[in-house]
C-alpha cells in the first residue's frame, strides 16, 4: 500500500487500535453538491483495496470518540494519494481510529482529485473543499461535543499540501453568506503534517497554526525537504513548531503498522505527545460556535 504522488512537476504531489464506530456517518460538504458541479454529486465513487477515486460529492466521514474519553479536540484528516486517488483506509480511517483512541473527534475528508484522468477540477476546488470541511465541523461543534477553537488538520503526503492550501492564508468566513456554514472561520487551529508534499509559501507569518511535522530523512519523493522548509519558515516567524526527522522509513508508511522499524511503528504516539503538550487533549466543555470562529 503506497501513497501515490505527483500531478505537478514540482514536489507538490511529492511531496492502532482505537474505538471505531461500526457505521461512521458520511456527510457531504454541500447538501446539493459542490458549487458549480451540482450535477455530478450523484456519480458513484470508485473504491478498491486501499484507494478511493472518482470523488464528485466531497464529504467528511465522522469518527467520534467514546463519551468518557472525549477531550473536545477535533481533527480533519486529509489522506494522500497524489491527487489521483485517496489512500482512504490507511491514511483516513486508521488515522481517525487512532485519534478516537486518545479522545479526539476525527473527520476523514474525501476531497476532489485534480490529477485523476479527465478530472474537471483544479487545486482551487481542493482548497474550497478543505475550507468547507473545517467550517462544517465547526458548525456542528455542539452536536459533536467539540471545541470549535481546537479544530486542527492532519495531512499525509498530498494531504499535507491540502492543509497548506488553507493553513497560511486568512480563513475568515463571509458574514453575508446565505449559507451560515460559510460565515464561519475555515482556518485550522493547529496542523499535523506527515511526509507532506506541496509548495511551501514564500512567506509564513506569525498567524500560521502551530505545527507538528514528521518525515523520514530518506523520503524518496523529497518530502523531507518540504518539511524542513516549513520548519525553518515557521521557526523564523516565531510559530510553535515541532519536527521529527526519522533516520529511515522512506515514504508512505501510513500509521506505521506495516513497518519493521520501531520509530516508524510508534510515530503516532509522538503526535499524541505533541497534542498533549500543546494542551489540545485537555478536556474542556464544547463551546457554541460563533459566526467568527
Amino acid at each position: 500500500m503506497r501513497t501515490l504522488l505527483g500531478i505537478l512537476a514540482v514536489p507538490l504531489a511529492l511531496c492502532v487500535a482505537g474505538s471505531a464506530q461500526s457505521s461512521p456517518q458520511v456527510i457531504p460538504l454541500w447538501s446539493h453538491g459542490a458549487p458549480g458541479f451540482e450535477n455530478r454529486k450523484d456519480e458513484p465513487e470508485q473504491a478498491q483495496d486501499y484507494w478511493v477515486k472518482n470523488v464528485h460529492n466531497p464529504s467528511i466521514t465522522v469518527f467520534l470518540p467514546p463519551k468518557e474519553k472525549t477531550t473536545g479536540a477535533a481533527v480533519v484528516i486529509a489522506p494522500g494519494g497524489g491527487f489521483r486517488e485517496l489512500v482512504f483506509n490507511a491514511e483516513g480511517k486508521q488515522a481517525a481510529e487512532y485519534l478516537n483512541s486518545i479522545g479526539v473527534a476525527a473527520f476523514a475528508l474525501k476531497y476532489r482529485l485534480p490529477g485523476e484522468k479527465d478530472s474537471p477540477y483544479s487545486m482551487e476546488n481542493v482548497r474550497q473543499d478543505a475550507y468547507r470541511a473545517l467550517r462544517l465541523v465547526r458548525s456542528r461543534a455542539q452536536e459533536w461535543n467539540i471545541d470549535p477553537h481546537r479544530v486542527g488538520m492532519l495531512g499525509f503526503s498530498a494531504g499535507g499540501a491540502v492543509v497548506s492550501l488553507i493553513a497560511y492564508a486568512p480563513g475568515d468566513g463571509d458574514p453575508s453568506a446565505a449559507d451560515p456554514i460559510d460565515r464561519l472561520n475555515g482556518k485550522p487551529d493547529f496542523q499535523m503534517l506527515v511526509y507532506p508534499g506541496g509548495n511551501v509559501p514564500d512567506t509564513i507569518t506569525s498567524s500560521a497554526p502551530p505545527a507538528f511535522l514528521l518525515v523520514a530523512n530518506d523520503d524518496e519523493y523529497g518530502c523531507d525537504k518540504v518539511a524542513l522548509n516549513i520548519f525553518l519558515k515557521m521557526r523564523a516567524a516565531g510559530v510553535r513548531v515541532e519536527a521529527i526527522f526519522l533516520a529511515q522509513g522512506k515514504h508512505a508508511f501510513n500509521m506505521g503498522d506495516r513497518s519493521s522499524l520501531v520509530t516508524v511503528k510508534t510515530w503516532p504516539q509522538r503526535m499524541a505527545d505533541w497534542m498533549s503538550d500543546s494542551g489540545y487533549l485537555t478536556p474542556a466543555t464544547a463551546i457554541q460556535p460563533s459566526e467568527k470562529h
